[in-house]
Formats: structure tokens, C-alpha cells, sequence
């Protein structure tokens, strides 16, 4: 897919996506972030993924991620770990 012709490179929204859903952008940002979101369908993928993920597991209990095969659940901690290792401090 290529990228949309802004000046809001993608990369920075996925930076910034937990702290756009989070409410805690400044407003500048947000609406440039949102004008992105307006002309990147790839972005607004991820964004609608992160709603996914968001919904699903606030109604998970312990039953159902104890549910999830040993090695499919280490293979989700795994990647969360890598992301949340690239992340900017």
C-alpha cells in the first residue's frame, strides 16, 4: 500500500495511536492525526485492530486467556514484548 501523500508520516501514527485512543494528545496533534486517518485506509486499519483488541480483552477473564494453548499465549506475549521494546522511552 502506499502511503498517503501528508505530511503525517504513518510511522508516527502508530507512535502515537495509544495515546490518540487514550484521549491524551494535544489537539494539534489529534487533528493532524485525524487528517491522516482521513486519506490512509492502512492506518485506519490499525486503528480499528487496536478497537478490536481493546473490546475483546476488557471482557476476557482469567478463565479464558488460561483457555489459550501455552504456546499460542507465549507467542502473543512474545510479540507484545518486541513492540513494546521498539517503543520510544
Amino acid at each position: 500500500m502506499t502511503p498517503p501523500a501528508d505530511d503525517f508520516p504513518c510511522n508516527r501514527f502508530v507512535e502515537l495511536v495509544t495515546e490518540y485512543l487514550d484521549d491524551a494528545l494535544p489537539t494539534d496533534e489529534r487533528r493532524r492525526l485525524e487528517e491522516h486517518l482521513d486519506v490512509c485506509g492502512g492506518c485506519g486499519s490499525v486503528l480499528e485492530q487496536f478497537r478490536t483488541v481493546i473490546r475483546t480483552t476488557g471482557v476476557l477473564g482469567e478463565d479464558d486467556v488460561a483457555a489459550i494453548e501455552a504456546d499460542r499465549r507465549e507467542q502473543i506475549m512474545t510479540t507484545f514484548r518486541q513492540w513494546a521494546s521498539t517503543r520510544p522511552s
